[in-house]
């Protein structure tokens, strides 16, 4: 008995271990960090080890909406923040731009949950900027008691944060003061023989560590230049389209890019922790820099930043990260070794900069910035592997026929709401959206009404929950001309989503105007009325072989329109009687039809339903399927 009792755990065991290694590695890095810091992350201060781990949980969330990640981050930051938005442990005087890294997890707290105390907290940081001192040129001091010098590591510490602060609340004017942050650190640290960066810069040249002639500290440290290169990739995508100095960060990040490719080393595909003295005595391969770098170049090429000839190298270096600091223990968890510990410039005992001192500080195993930076390349690496469906291509967000507008509660702006990509409440498609940059489409939003030049670009035209009186006073309908031309942008390869939403909170007759062009008709009417968290009433299940869901199996979608066709349209998903959703091909474009907006937040990102529902699965399922019809637009 005892011995058969053994074969049965060892069994699963194998089982349990088999299932781990079945998974991403980014959730399996991300399951390390949330066992070995169950309650809380390391130190009992407000610091940057923690937002380098949380951002990777982040990342690892919006790939998967699973609420455990979101209840894991929400959980860390609520050690620190007060009902009052105040930050436990955090002293703005100290002013030091490591403390600003973690205001990005409190910035996605504040557009998820619209709590007033993050809103604050994230003031908090903002007022820090605002007051912290500077060179005279304008950029940052890492730190009050590091006086006039700036680090590589201030531009991913403060730099997304600022940007991303900016873009949310409408702050353009900053994205000036953001780019030459930047722009100012490549300046002076630049070498303009290895194209690689110098760890610190002292602009008084007083510092004992700086050279007196330029300021600079004496070794290319290659975290300090992997920090410098992810704030560069985070901040750019928060930049308006139009901005004057887009450009010149662009050019920074493909220099940038060029260089630390000229110093990865061949053999293992990684980098050192002093990056041009590769094979010295003392030195080593070092993990998060490696990671870092990864992480900057994957994302660079899939949001376009950067040629596609660094996806090679992205690749051989994650490969290379894998093989030679991964490792999985006996009971299936997962951990980085490699990682070099905290490091940096001056101080008491005195750090000089030199290649001894970088090559001292000897790696480590789980380290915060491995296990963070490791989650964050890992995600984008896995965001790869569906690149080329819609590579290039446009997806458009219609903000003409459905334009809400509402007056913020906490900050008393008027903002535009209601499913858009920006959003990521409840109420906002901002997950819907990731899903599409995942497979290579970029996400925009047409403001004015639709026509054959401003729909040209698009390859997908997406039309949710067109707007009614009670919704929107100056409502627009869908008019002759619109139909016009959108039916023509299908007939000539377009991907037409429709959207729709139930009687009373949706336009059908303009609506409906439309999609007879494609043998489709929404009933005005409503159905799956769900009572509270009753859930199952909204429980739709879809067979297998469904030629759109083929991963998706359970959705919930509650109170929507059903479908009435004729040709050429088709039903792609039924409940009883009623066709939910349905499809046509007109021309050489095809038209997707469902009567609820369904792939919002508040149904996709995890929080709410039960992990049984397979909403998320479903929008993913959808994204891979309007890819392949995209296929004929050009």
């Amino acid at each position: 008995m005892k011995k058969l009792l053994l074969l049965f755990t060892f069994l699963f065991l194998g089982l349990l271990l088999h299932a781990q290694t079945e998974k991403p590695w980014s959730q399996r890095m991300a399951a390390t960090a949330m066992h070995l810091w169950k309650d809380s992350l390391p130190s009992n201060n407000w610091t940057y080890d923690q937002g380098i781990v949380l951002q990777g949980l982040q990342s690892v969330w919006l790939q998967t909406a699973d609420n455990e990640y979101f209840k894991y981050i929400q959980r860390a930051m609520d050690r620190y923040v007060n009902a009052d938005g105040s930050i436990r442990t955090y002293k703005s005087q100290d002013y030091t731009l490591d403390n600003i890294l973690s205001g990005r997890n409190l910035l996605m707290l504040y557009r998820v949950l619209n709590t007033e105390k993050y809103y604050k907290a994230t003031n908090l940081l903002r007022k820090q900027l605002s007051q912290h001192p500077r060179i005279p040129e304008g950029g940052f001091w890492h730190k009050k008691r590091y006086p006039n010098q700036m680090w590589l590591d201030g531009l991913y510490m403060a730099g997304p944060f600022y940007a991303e602060y900016a873009a949310t609340f409408h702050e353009d004017a900053d994205f000036d003061d953001i780019a030459n942050q930047f722009i100012l650190m490549e300046k002076y640290a630049r070498d303009p023989k290895t194209g690689l960066l110098y760890h610190g810069w002292d602009q008084s040249k007083k510092e004992k560590w700086a050279n007196p002639k330029t300021g600079l500290s004496a070794t290319f440290w290659g975290r300090a230049d992997g920090w410098y290169a992810m704030g560069l990739v985070d901040a750019l995508d928060q930049f308006p389209a139009n901005h004057p100095k887009r450009a010149a960060l662009l050019a920074i990040l493909n220099r940038f890019a060029a260089a630390i490719t000229n110093y990865q080393d061949k053999s293992t595909g990684v980098w050192y922790q002093v990056l041009d003295k590769a094979g010295e005595k003392g030195n080593y391969l070092e993990s998060s820099a490696s990671c870092m770098f990864v992480y900057a170049l994957a994302k660079g090429v899939r949001e376009g930043y950067l040629p596609e000839k660094y996806l090679s190298v992205a690749q051989k270096a994650y490969k290379g990260i894998l093989k030679q600091f991964i490792e999985t223990d006996a009971s299936g968890q997962v951990n980085i070794k490699g990682v070099c510990g905290a490091v940096g410039l001056g101080g008491n005992p005195y750090r000089d900069g030199s290649y001894q001192y970088y090559t001292s500080e000897r790696p480590v195993v789980n380290e915060t910035k491995g296990v963070g930076s490791f989650m964050l390349a890992s995600t984008e690496m896995e965001r790869l592997a569906h690149f080329n469906a819609g590579k290039g291509k446009i997806a458009l967000l219609d903000s003409y026929f459905n334009d809400e507008h509402r007056q913020d509660n906490i900050t008393g702006t008027n903002i535009s709401f209601h499913y858009k990509w920006e959003e990521w409440d409840n109420n906002g498609s901002s997950l819907f959206g990731h899903i599409f940059n995942t497979y290579g489409l970029h996400t925009e939003t047409l403001y004015q009404a639709p026509d054959a030049a401003n729909l040209k670009k698009a390859a997908v035209y997406i039309i949710t929950d067109p707007d009614i009186p009670k919704e929107n006073p100056d409502v627009k309908y869908i008019e002759n001309p619109h139909i016009k031309a959108i039916s023509e942008w299908v007939k000539n390869g377009g991907v037409l989503l429709v959207l729709n939403n139930d009687t009373g909170n949706a336009e059908f007759t303009h609506l409906n105007k439309l999609m007879a062009k494609f043998g489709i008709h929404f009933n005005e009417n409503s159905v799956n009325h769900v009572a509270g968290r009753q859930f199952e009433q909204g429980a739709i299940n879809i067979p297998d072989g469904n030629t759109i869901f083929k991963t998706a199996k359970k959705i919930y979608i509650k109170e929507l329109s059903t479908l009435q066709l004729t040709a050429p349209a088709v039903a792609r998903l039924t409940n009883g009687n009623d066709v939910v959703v349905a499809t046509a091909k007109y021309g050489k474009g095809t038209v997707f039809a469902v009567g609820d907006p369904w792939f919002y937040n508040e149904y996709t990102d995890g929080r709410k339903l039960p992990p049984d529902y397979d909403n998320f699965k479903a929008a993913n399922d959808l994204v891979r399927w309007v890819t392949q019809q995209t296929a004929t637009k050009q």
